[in-house]
């Protein structure tokens, strides 16, 4: 366990997951749709197993957006991963790639609101990334059901980006017809920084990882 005070426990900010959980509660009592409000974003060289990660996010609050791509066994790993999700009631989508979710009854996840060569499965949740105004539409068009909109803050993901930073990251969600998440550099600190209204979740790496 890390220091106390460090806002981190076993690996996990759990300030972050506190704040999801407010999230989640608003949504219920406003009867707007539960869909997943704290989401895992696998990375293959920061968090080459995500498995220990998985087993700790919060049920019926946490989804993942698996992005292990090229590494030796990906399918096996997605289908470890797959198993684990639904054993623990967790949303998963797979980025960039319509046929090996539909092979591990996940939905997907479509890379700068792009949608994939192969027609998508409309049973299963869709969820994409967008980095601007053009890309959160294009998203919408594609059909999918949330946006992670990102880089919220700055991340170490993409080294020298600019980060949108809280104020211009709400005026473009504002402009999106579908629920609008935040990604990119968010921990539990930050998370507070984003509107109450409009941010329908948001997406970490290393807040939720070991």
């Amino acid at each position: 366990m890390l220091a106390v005070g460090s806002g981190r426990v076993f690996g996990m900010d759990h300030r972050l997951v506190a704040w999801a959980r407010t999230v989640k509660a608003a949504q219920r009592a406003s009867g707007r749709k539960a869909a997943p409000v704290l989401w895992l974003f696998t990375d293959a060289a920061r968090m080459p197993d995500p498995c220990p990660a998985i087993r700790r996010l919060p049920r019926g609050l946490s989804g993942v957006v698996f992005r292990h791509d090229g590494v030796p066994g990906r399918a096996a790993l997605l289908g470890a991963v797959a198993a684990l999700c639904r054993a623990r009631g967790l949303a998963l989508v797979v980025a960039g790639d319509a046929r090996l979710a539909a092979a591990a009854r996940a939905g997907v996840h479509l890379r700068r609101g792009r949608r994939p060569p192969v027609r998508t499965l409309r049973r299963r949740l869709v969820t994409a990334s967008a980095h601007g105004r053009a890309e959160l539409l294009r998203a919408a068009r594609a059909g999918a059901d949330l946006v992670f909109l990102s880089p919220a803050f700055t991340t170490a993901s993409h080294p020298g980006a600019s980060a949108l930073g809280p104020l211009r990251w709400r005026i473009l969600a504002r402009c999106a017809p579908v629920p609008v998440l935040a990604l990119g550099g968010v921990d539990g600190r930050r998370a507070a920084l984003l509107p109450r209204r409009g941010c329908a979740g948001v997406g970490a790496i290393s807040a939720l990882a070991d």
